[in-house]
């Protein structure tokens, strides 16, 4: 049997530090002449502190603000709006000549002028994501209402997701040095091209002194930051976190090496119809550009300042594949336990997920084994739950894909609307599922899961559902 040490040696760091702190008080007793500590005491302290832990936890984390750019609208509202009209934001790549690759078409972001929101000279010194995720942080902050100047900004953070970061600062250099002959460099152009930049800028844009992190992790990146973010306010680290993701990688350098992994789609002929989540005829990805921000506040500091809120953050779960750097498993077996794990962390069964926001990126192998992993968690039920791609109108953003998910989520949820999957037209037998083709659908949605699989194995699926004011 352990000793008494090594059983308290063997609990989680959050509940030994608590215990430690329950623990002073008495052995600041203790010291003062009254009798040594006995084991009940131990024991009650021990409860207290484990109760203390769990209740900072499960603090209820709601959504009071978004913000977005992506390829169908420079706002969220615009965003939504488009997406619920079916409307494709997938055009001719313009950002370079893409004559000469496979793949020319792309989701990027139009008309897109950072200036209207950040200082000409700091636009020179970021990446594009970077630019495009500060104008959307503006955009979460100033719709969530809070008053900077009443806030705690110690209470405050950032948590940002991203696959590549200000890649675009590096490819340039490159350019620079294969012209120059010789490589050549602003005196930032380095930092500011590295993947942590976007959460920097938005942290400095607004002061914020609290919590700090970026989530790397390909496709799942922009799911996992609302998830980081989210248990930074459970676990008492923070009131206030800024979230999302990011992505600005529309770039001869991607082109080509998801060309040459087969992993792009090559149906240029129509652009808008490029995109083909779960139809027989997908062949591939459209790569896209864009970020999706939003602003979570523990509940009761929400409540406090009388916040509108959009929805709750029940839970989240993460997985991996460990099967291969960028197929998915077959046996969609990553997948299953992912959106198990979210399950089982947001309190909620199979049966009172009202609708799906898949990751479906148009793969052919993708989108089957996803459908397969839904079975596999839902059963029989998996055929009544409808399910849409957010990527048939964007593309793919690898880090703000998940992001701009859990946006369309959170609006299915404040609005009881589901975006279709547009350019639904083949059916796929192993792709049998409800994906609510090519038209919008009004249904109440209490409960919504998003999906984000990415590159790596690396799984990550979002939990929200409509706001229970407290009983």
């Amino acid at each position: 049997m352990p000793t008494l040490h090594e059983t308290l040696q063997r609990l989680p760091v959050n509940v030994r530090h608590a215990l430690v702190d329950e623990l002073s008080g008495l052995n600041g007793h203790q010291t003062n002449g009254q009798p040594p500590l006995t084991d009940d005491a131990l024991l009650a302290a021990l409860k207290s502190a484990i109760n203390g832990v769990t209740e900072r936890k499960r603090r209820r984390v709601v959504i009071t603000g978004i913000g977005a750019v992506t390829p169908v609208g420079n706002t969220a509202t615009d965003t939504w709006a488009a997406l619920v009209a079916g409307q494709s934001g997938i055009t001719a790549v313009t950002q370079f000549d893409a004559t000469l690759y496979d793949s020319r078409v792309a989701g990027e972001v139009k008309n897109f002028n950072p200036e209207l929101r950040i200082p000409r000279k700091e636009v020179r010194r970021m990446a594009r994501c970077s630019q495009i995720s500060v104008v959307a942080a503006h955009e979460a902050v100033e719709d969530s209402g809070l008053d900077l100047e009443g806030e705690d900004l110690t209470r405050m953070g950032v948590v940002l997701g991203t696959g590549v970061g200000g890649q675009d600062m590096f490819v340039d250099m490159i350019k620079s040095g294969v012209t120059a002959n010789r490589m050549r460099s602003r005196p930032v152009d380095v930092i500011n091209g590295l993947p942590n930049m976007p959460a920097f800028h938005i942290s400095n844009a607004f002061g914020c002194r609290g919590p700090l992190n970026t989530v790397v992790t390909a496709c799942a990146a922009g799911t996992q930051a609302i998830g980081v973010g989210t248990e930074e306010i459970r676990r008492g680290a923070a009131d206030v976190m800024i979230v999302g993701g990011t992505e600005g990688m529309i770039s001869e350098v991607f082109f080509a090496t998801f060309e040459a992994m087969r992993a792009s789609t090559t149906q240029n002929d129509d652009p808008p119809r490029a995109s083909r989540p779960f139809d027989a005829t997908r062949d591939g990805f459209v790569i896209g550009e864009g970020a999706a921000i939003f602003v979570l506040e523990a509940l009761e500091h929400a409540l406090a300042r009388g916040a509108r809120i959009y929805a709750e953050v029940l839970g989240w779960g993460e997985s991996a594949d460990a099967y291969h750097i960028a197929a998915p498993d077959p046996e969609a077996k990553g997948a299953a336990l992912c959106m198990t794990n979210a399950l089982a962390d947001a309190g909620v069964s199979p049966d009172q997920i009202d609708y799906i926001n898949a990751h479906a990126a148009g793969t052919p192998l993708g989108d089957a084994h996803e459908t397969k992993g839904i079975k596999d968690v839902f059963g029989p039920r998996a055929y009544e739950i409808p399910i849409s791609s957010t990527k048939s109108m964007v593309g793919h953003l690898f880090g703000g894909a998940g992001a701009i998910e859990a946006l369309a989520c959170v609006y299915a949820i404040h609005t009881d609307t589901i975006h279709p999957t547009i350019n639904y037209q083949n059916p796929d037998p192993e792709c049998d599922l409800d994906y609510v083709p090519n038209v919008a659908r009004q249904v109440p949605v209490h409960i919504a899961l998003s999906n984000s699989f990415g590159l790596g194995g690396q799984n990550a699926s979002l939990i929200v559902g409509k706001y229970r004011p407290l009983t």
